[in-house]
């Protein structure tokens, strides 16, 4: 399913961002500086990767089984027959 929905951009994002996120922490333990802007640039990766999940679902469109695009508009709604009580008289 990642495969499919080409998720490996937003994987790689948020496995970035984790990695990140530890180093920021590590480096706040032993008090090194710059361990702020790490994590931010943890925070940007976490959000660019939640964003790069959604956009699939968001900009979704139908395809038929050659690949071609397939309007989504609802159809017109097509009067039934009357077929009678099923009482014959």
């Amino acid at each position: 399913m990642i495969k499919n929905l080409k998720l490996t951009k937003a994987i790689v994002a948020i496995a970035l961002g984790i990695t990140a996120l530890i180093a920021a922490k590590i480096m706040e333990a032993y008090k090194v500086s710059g361990s702020q802007v790490v994590l931010a640039i943890s925070g940007v990766l976490f959000i660019a990767g939640a964003l790069i999940f959604i956009y699939p679902i968001l900009f979704a469109t139908k395809a038929d089984k050659d690949g071609k695009h397939v309007e989504l508009k609802p159809a017109a709604k097509e009067p039934v027959p009357e077929t009678g009580s099923g009482i014959a008289s």
